[in-house]
């Protein structure tokens, strides 16, 4: 009896979209295999505080875990303290009808695309800046706009910038911003968001490193527009990147849509994560501590890499990272990022990741480490720069 074969298989097709890697999650992961094997590593290619959980939230994970069961939830008390971290912080009453928590930033800006943008609609994004934004969009079928920030205008965004972008249904913001630190005062805030509601353009501001700035305190998106839409995470001020929790403040007349988008996407945030956070909110304290630890980093590192040679650096106003210009150096960031790692055991972001026509000359430092570590990091860098050859093309 002969035996019937089934057809050869066919392949399917790959369809969906591709987008680009994390390129510091490559250094990352050479990083890791470097520490399993005994090397000395300095972690400042990942944009998380190394200090850890604030110590209420630990204590309050660890009574959750022994007391509750842990289902689906979502906690009515921490929209509460997040409305009241808005009345404390800017003077702002929110109803707390409009935040919405969700499974990290990174869900809140799944889900806005998703909700309020069509496919093929042009949202504008700042180059150098956070690659999620562009590569959520891309994958979404909507096309981000990038806007060039680079270093003549000190990384800021202005309406002259908005203006050369041509038509544009939505813009994001971030104020301080990743990788550079940039921050939008009140009149350049005022003015942008200004311009926004001249030409149509609905703006979303990520406010991600609000509470982390070396000067004047971040200023809300919400302080001058109400109807802005600002996303949030308790991973970079809270120090809780591995709890996967943030919020999203929307508009009384946008909440249920992207309420709706929220849920089916992502269902509810972490449950022990809103426990936590909650607590955390105890901590202020602590965190505080933890901004100072960044200032004095800050100041540490920047005059530590510019006697290293590397002059060519924006001071930041907020958040913990420094972007550097290191194109007298390099034309491949990421060459540049694993061969240092490899000889230093300091690793760092490419700047590729931020910027993909210019990135190739840039290198960003989470300063977001302990002030022991910078010293360290700066002790390997300085006598590996100086034996770094200079180009004698470019600029």
């Amino acid at each position: 009896m002969n035996e019937i074969l089934p057809p050869p298989p066919v392949a399917v097709p790959l369809r969906g979209v591709d987008v680009p890697p994390f390129y510091a999650g490559k250094i990352g992961r050479a990083a890791a295999e470097l520490a399993r094997a005994g090397r000395s590593v300095i972690p400042m290619h990942f944009g998380q505080p190394t200090a850890g959980t604030p110590p209420s939230a630990l204590a309050a994970a660890r009574r959750v875990l022994a007391e509750d069961p842990t289902g689906y939830f979502e906690s009515r008390e921490l929209i509460e303290r997040i409305a009241r971290h808005y009345r404390e912080r800017y003077g702002l009453e929110l109803e707390p009808g409009r935040i919405l928590l969700t499974a990290g930033a990174s869900a809140a800006l799944v889900a806005v695309f998703a909700a309020l943008f069509e496919a093929g609609d042009r949202i504008g994004v700042c180059r150098p800046g956070y690659p999620a934004y562009r590569n959520a969009l891309r994958a979404l079928g909507r096309e981000a706009v990038e806007i060039d920030c680079g270093p003549e205008v000190d990384f800021r965004l202005g309406p002259a910038a908005l203006e050369r972008a041509g038509r544009l249904h939505g813009l994001v913001l971030a104020s301080p911003a990743n990788p550079t630190g940039a921050m939008l005062d009140r009149a350049r805030l005022a003015a942008l968001i200004a311009d926004c509601r001249a030409r149509g353009v609905r703006l979303i501001s990520d406010e991600i490193y609000h509470g982390i700035s070396y000067g004047a305190r971040a200023v809300s998106a919400l302080e001058l527009d109400p109807e802005a839409i600002v996303i949030n995470s308790f991973s970079k001020l809270f120090r809780m990147p591995g709890w996967r929790l943030g919020w999203l403040v929307a508009p009384k007349a946008l909440a249920a849509r992207l309420s709706a988008y929220v849920v089916n996407f992502f269902l509810t945030p972490p449950t022990l994560s809103q426990h936590a956070a909650l607590a955390a909110f105890d901590d202020a304290a602590e965190l505080e501590r933890s901004v100072a630890s960044y200032a004095v980093n800050r100041e540490r590192l920047l005059a530590g890499l510019t006697a290293a040679g590397l002059e060519r650096i924006t001071p930041p106003e907020g958040a913990f990272y420094l972007y550097a210009d290191v194109g007298h150096l390099t034309d491949d960031s990421l060459a540049f990022c694993r061969r240092l790692l490899e000889d230093t055991g300091v690793a760092l972001a490419p700047g590729i990741d931020f910027d993909p026509v210019h990135g190739q000359r840039f290198i960003r430092l989470s300063f977001a480490v302990t002030t022991a570590q910078v010293e360290e990091a700066i002790a390997r860098l300085g006598p590996w720069l100086a034996a770094q050859p200079r180009r004698t093309a470019g600029p």
